[in-house]
């Protein structure tokens, strides 16, 4: 892996350390006092290239490199159990895309799964879209990110109006932090009205090859490790941050092989281990479903994460990874991508963040 995934990687990472630690409550659920629905993008328009792997602003490649169309993809998403939609939670052209897909594979059978939502607001997130419950009351009762409006909003509306089912497929922010302070075997003193949220206990441990991968990653980037230790958050994520820490305080932490990474691995994995659990347990509540899930490209990059643990849970399910992937290079398919997804999307790098 060179050196543009681990700069493309480096914001999921910097977003675990952000939530695991000790003072974080949050990560993007900076909630409106009051929404302002009147705004809200009611008919927003997509202008993207309907049926064309070519469009001006992404392009279609198989795993390897070859080009691909987007009615391949449909089809294929249309004949798989589960497919894994990896984003970089800023790029508009992935939303859209998301949304299209979703839109186009869509029939009875369909089902939408999101990192976006905690699985302790699933009731909220249900009553919001059986209609019991206005907008206003969905925002401020389900831990919304910031970029709801712009990113999301549009699969959850879509769905809301078509009864496809959205399962809010994330462990609850509180346990990852858990884990991250004090260690996963913490999480057997919770209670049972707690474990209900999280996979069954214990979880199982990252593979070594997704382990490989987190330590690359914080190794090409060890400065971000020191964060696991302060106590200070910073005030907004996508600020540009001081990535070159001291050396001091790389080995206060031990670099990527201390108690402080083990704790980040775990945590990490416990997101995997929830989404894949959710998205398991919904099957087997509706056998012959089929389900998309939108995610972080970090849980299931080169279908390691997620897709492992679910293969662990439900071992004979028909996985797709597609891993959407922005670049200052686009539209130009890069060594250092074969692998990432079964499909990779490239979208223009050189585009505005989504919000």
């Amino acid at each position: 892996m060179r050196s543009d995934y681990f700069q493309r990687a480096i914001f999921v990472l910097s977003a675990v350390i952000y939530v695991t630690s000790s003072n974080s409550d949050s990560l993007h659920n900076k909630l409106p006092s009051a929404p302002d629905l009147d705004n809200l993008e009611l008919n927003k328009t997509r202008e993207l290239s309907k049926g064309s792997a070519i469009s001006k602003d992404y392009r279609i490649f198989d795993s390897i490199g070859n080009v691909s169309t987007l009615e391949e993809l449909i089809t294929e998403i249309s004949n798989s159990d589960v497919t894994f939609l990896g984003e970089t939670h800023t790029d508009a052209v992935a939303h859209d895309l998301e949304a299209l897909l979703l839109e186009k594979s869509w029939d009875d059978k369909q089902s939408l799964s999101l990192e976006m939502f905690e699985s302790d607001v699933q009731f909220v997130l249900d009553e919001y879209m059986e209609g019991l419950i206005t907008e206003e009351h969905f925002l401020k009762s389900a831990r919304i990110w910031e970029n709801y409006e712009s990113d999301y909003r549009e699969l959850i509306e879509f769905s809301k109006e078509k009864g496809v089912p959205v399962i809010a497929a994330n462990a609850p922010r509180r346990y990852i932090n858990l884990v991250r302070r004090l260690g996963k075997g913490t999480l057997f003193s919770l209670s049972e009205e707690g474990k209900q949220f999280l996979p069954p206990l214990p979880y199982p441990d990252a593979s070594p090859e997704y382990e490989n991968k987190f330590r690359a990653i914080m190794l090409a980037h060890q400065s971000i490790i020191s964060r696991a230790s302060v106590d200070q958050e910073p005030t907004n994520l996508h600020e540009d941050r001081d990535l070159n820490q001291t050396e001091s305080a790389i080995e206060e932490s031990n670099g990527p092989y201390g108690e402080a990474f083990e704790r980040m691995l775990e945590a990490q994995n416990l997101w995997d281990a929830s989404m894949a659990w959710s998205i398991a347990s919904h099957l087997k509540r509706n056998p012959g479903n089929r389900i998309i899930h939108v995610n972080g490209s970090f849980h299931t990059d080169f279908s390691l994460g997620i897709p492992e643990h679910l293969k662990n849970y439900l071992p004979s399910l028909n996985l797709l990874t597609v891993t959407m992937v922005p670049s200052l290079e686009y539209p130009n398919f890069k060594k250092s991508m074969e692998g990432l997804g079964d499909y990779i999307i490239i979208t223009d790098g050189t585009l505005g963040p989504s919000h």
